[in-house]
């Protein structure tokens, strides 16, 4: 297995970035949350796993091993397969996941794309007692604060190369359509910006 990928990130996109490791370019997808912490040109360290398919070889990356580690866990579900695990590790941070599972929040499941109640609660069942309890107390997905959310948001969207003028924009329209609503994490509200600028 591919444990990390280390050198200069050499691109990176919505979906995934690509790592020059001593010339050769590893392409590593990844959560938005993974990628906003990724500079394009700098040195990075990706902790990853390769997924192994009979017409494809894909390595996964993540900001921590500890990602990395939950993202292989949720695997061991039935019908929980590489790009679903990471759709969870979009939504929810690794002990917001332990959380869920341990409390059995089917709804906090739910509202990962791609997983309905019934899914939710095989994912409970299965993984109860393989997934561990939430790391140092109750930490559940922190809520960012209006000015803090928009700079993350922004700054995540310069590193995947647009411009900062066109990130502002993006970034006004997903601060538009919250409209008082509670703020989503991070990775959601990036993703939702991502959208605005690809009509």
């Amino acid at each position: 297995m591919i444990a990390f990928v280390s050198g200069r990130v050499a691109a990176a996109g919505p979906d995934g970035a690509v790592v020059d490791v001593g010339g050769v370019g590893y392409a590593v997808q990844c959560t938005p949350a993974t990628l906003a912490g990724l500079r394009v040109g700098e040195q990075a360290q990706v902790p990853t796993s390769l997924v192994v398919r009979e017409d494809s070889l894909t390595l996964f990356g993540f900001a921590d091993d500890d990602e990395r580690g939950v993202f292989e866990l949720l695997q061991t579900a039935s019908g929980v397969g590489p790009r679903l695990a990471l759709a969870m590790l979009a939504v929810h941070t690794p002990n917001a996941l332990r959380m869920a599972v341990t409390t059995e929040d089917v709804t906090a499941l739910t509202k990962v794309p791609g997983i309905g109640k019934k899914g939710a609660q095989r994912i409970v069942l299965e993984l109860k007692d393989r997934l561990g309890s939430p790391i140092g107390g109750v930490e559940v997905r922190q809520t960012p604060r209006a000015a803090a959310w928009r700079d993350q948001v922004q700054a995540g969207l310069i590193n995947l190369g647009w411009t900062a003028k066109d990130a502002d924009a993006a970034v006004d329209l997903v601060a538009a359509e919250l409209d008082g609503e509670e703020t989503p994490p991070i990775p959601v509200l990036l993703k939702a910006a991502l959208k605005k600028l690809s009509k």
